[in-house]
C-alpha cells in the first residue's frame, strides 16, 4: 500500500508539473507556481536528499520572479507605447475574455481589448495599433520568459535527482 501511494504522489508531482508547463502559455493556470509544487512533491518523497533546501529556495526565488515577470511584461510594454488606463483595462478583459477561446483567444483578444480601450479612451487609429501591438509584444516576452524558466526548474530537478 505504501509503495502505491509513493506513485501515486509521483504521478502527482508529474501532473503538477506537466500542467505548469501548459501554464506558461495559458493564463488561467498558475504554471511557474505549479511546477514548483511538483518539484516540492518530489523532493518530500526523496526525503530532500537529492532536492534540498537549496534547491528548492533556488526554484522559489525563480517561481518569484516568474510571477514577478507576468505582472510586468504585458503592462510594461503597453505603457512605454502611451497606453492609458482604458487601453490596460482592455488588455486585461481581453485576456480574460480570451481564456475560453484557448490559444488563439489567449494570443489575440488581449491586443483586441488593448486597441478597443485605446479607441474608447478618444485615441487615434494609429495609436491604439501601437498600443496593441505593444501589449502583444510584451504579452510574447513574458511568455518567453516564463516557458525559459520553466525549462531551467525542470532541468534543475532532473540534474538534482540524477546526480
Amino acid at each position: 500500500m505504501e509503495v502505491l501511494m509513493t506513485y501515486g504522489l509521483y504521478a502527482l508531482a508529474a501532473v503538477f508539473i506537466v500542467c505548469g508547463v501548459a501554464g506558461t502559455i495559458v493564463p488561467a493556470l498558475p504554471g511557474i507556481p505549479m511546477i514548483f509544487i511538483g518539484g516540492w512533491i518530489i523532493a518530500h518523497l526523496d526525503g530532500y536528499v537529492n532536492m534540498g533546501t537549496g534547491t528548492l529556495i533556488f526554484l522559489g526565488v525563480l517561481t518569484a520572479l516568474s510571477i514577478a515577470i507576468d505582472w510586468v511584461s504585458q503592462t510594461l510594454g503597453a505603457q512605454k507605447a502611451g497606453a492609458t488606463k482604458l487601453g490596460l483595462t482592455g488588455a486585461l478583459v481581453g485576456t480574460i475574455v480570451g481564456i475560453p477561446f484557448g490559444l488563439v483567444g489567449i494570443f489575440l483578444f488581449p491586443v483586441i481589448g488593448a486597441f478597443v480601450g485605446e479607441m474608447i479612451g478618444h485615441r487615434d487609429m494609429r495609436k491604439a495599433t501601437k498600443v496593441s501591438w505593444a501589449t502583444w509584444v510584451g504579452m510574447i516576452a513574458g511568455i518567453a520568459a516564463k516557458v525559459a524558466i520553466a525549462f531551467i526548474m525542470i532541468g534543475t530537478m532532473i540534474v538534482m535527482m540524477v546526480v
